[in-house]
């Protein structure tokens, strides 16, 4: 009940809200969360706003897209594995921002979803 009270206050303080959202984010654009397969022949990096922000793909996969099908399904599986990974990290991440500034704003013991904390980003 007393974080309910703390948050009707913060609703009151939109500046103090707004200071801790820009605080995840910055805190998340410090460094892009990076997802990786195939021991690194894909890369994908992660923006602080949920998306894709690169992709790197290694030559050698590159030539997988102009071979015979099995080799473009696993350049698939290696691009897809990697954006996964990538976006697990970000939305570790963004859950660790999220809960250190709910803390700081005495909203600690209030419960979020994770699956849906990328809709405070945009």
């Amino acid at each position: 009940m007393k974080a309910m009270g703390t948050l009707a206050g913060l609703l009151k303080n939109k500046d103090r809200l707004q200071q801790a959202a820009a605080n995840v984010k910055a805190k998340l654009a410090e460094q892009p969360a990076v997802g990786e397969s195939g021991g690194g022949a894909v890369r994908a990096e992660i923006g602080p706003d949920l998306r894709v922000a690169r992709l790197h793909i290694e030559p050698a996969v590159a030539q997988g897209f102009a071979a015979d099908d099995a080799s473009r399904e696993m350049a698939q599986s290696l691009i897809r594995d990697a954006v996964n990974a990538g976006l697990d990290e970000a939305q570790r991440r963004l859950t660790e921002a999220i809960t250190a500034e709910a803390e700081a704003l005495g909203l600690g013991d209030l419960p979020f979803d994770p699956g849906n904390i990328g809709k405070l980003l945009s």
